[in-house]
């Protein structure tokens, strides 16, 4: 009998609608005889209560509130297999020791920004940000896409962690300072909370990098301990009330351009877990980097306009003090990637991805933002 055309295809749509349902099946049975070799089926019926100590404020709003969401979530996806306590900086461990809490195992999770370990290893804050180094959307391709990964894991593992993207802060603010800064010389004996590579380009500029936790700063700035700090954006920086007591509002974030925030895991714990769990939290992880990232740039949006009809004052740097800061920052990569081999590699890495968005970007959005908005 001679198949027509119309028979084929007819007998092709078929075939192909009932095709998921076949696939769905024959891949069920063959995940289910793969954990059944292990010995271990994906719901082995135990249950997991774990920790997460952050660096953040408790409750702090968008960046705590990530972890809270991201706890939710693995909470709904396991369906309830696992539960996870969320404390603040302060609650359970101190802020700044996150790292160390974590890699003992003595709390399974932590969330943080990989700067804040820069004492750990001078390769840390690459994961975080980098003074006129990548933005957001760039730093998340690298990571996810362009080895960053890769490397982050090679970085963590002898610390007995895990790290994953859990956020990110956007494009930051310059800081709050005090006196205005008109020229690179007016950076000298300035003492400032700044984290990261962002601090030693400060002090390679004369001033004194400070670096506090969240829930210090006003204190510090109010006191004197401070004359300058910077946060993150408008919206945080509002809650924090600095606007209060400093007088200029400076941008651009030249020192974080696009800061990673990140989940980090106790290495023997996560590898004690059912694969399913491990991909629940990787997954969860990803969607609270989108939610956060998406919040951070709508709060801060708002939150500079009401900013403005307060009358801060809102400046930008001059271009011979970011010119010289980008030199300086320079500087700091060099010696740093001189003294350190696997910094080295990581900085290579970086560098390479960088130059090829920078490429693109500059055809792209920079074209756009200049002469199409």
């Amino acid at each position: 009998m001679k198949l027509s055309r119309k028979t084929f295809f007819k007998g092709l749509a078929l075939g192909l609608l009932s095709m998921p349902v076949v696939l769905r099946s024959c891949m069920a049975d063959s995940h289910a005889q793969e954990d059944d070799k292990a010995g271990r089926r994906p719901d082995d019926g135990q249950r997991y209560n774990w920790k997460m100590t952050t660096t953040w404020p408790p409750n702090f709003p968008i960046v705590g509130e990530s972890c809270q969401f991201f706890a939710d979530l693995v909470e709904r996806l396991s369906q309830g297999r696992m539960r996870i306590k969320v404390y603040g900086g302060g609650e359970l461990a101190p802020a700044l020791e996150a790292f160390d809490v974590v890699r003992s195992g003595a709390v399974e999770m932590g969330s943080g920004a990989a700067y804040y370990w820069a004492g750990k290893s001078s390769a840390a804050p690459f994961f975080a940000s980098v003074p006129f180094g990548m933005n957001a959307q760039q730093v998340m391709a690298w990571i996810t896409v362009g080895g960053g990964q890769q490397l982050w894991e090679e970085l963590y593992a002898p610390f007995n962690l895990v790290p994953m993207l859990s956020g990110n802060t956007g494009m930051q603010m310059g800081g709050w300072f005090n006196r205005p800064i008109e020229r690179i010389e007016d950076l000298q004996g300035l003492k400032m909370r700044i984290p990261g590579l962002g601090g030693k380009v400060l002090e390679k500029a004369g001033g004194a990098p400070v670096l506090l936790a969240g829930g210090e700063i006003y204190t510090g700035l109010e006191r004197g301990i401070i004359d300058a700090t910077e946060w993150l954006g408008p919206y945080h920086d509002t809650l924090m009330g600095f606007h209060e007591i400093a007088r200029y509002y400076y941008s651009p974030g030249w020192q974080e351009p696009g800061t990673a925030l990140e989940l980090i895991v106790n290495k023997e714990k996560y590898d004690a877990l059912p694969p399913d769990l491990q991909q629940i939290i990787r997954s969860a992880a990803a969607e609270t980097h989108t939610w956060c990232w998406s919040k951070m740039e709508a709060a801060n949006a708002q939150a500079l306009s009401e900013l403005k009809s307060k009358g801060v004052e809102i400046r930008k740097f001059p271009a011979e003090v970011l010119d010289q800061l980008r030199k300086y920052t320079e500087e700091v990569i060099d010696q740093m990637s001189a003294s350190d081999p696997f910094t080295r590699k990581v900085f290579e890495s970086y560098r390479h991805f960088k130059s090829q968005m920078t490429e693109y970007a500059a055809i792209t959005e920079q074209v756009f933002y200049n002469d199409i908005q």
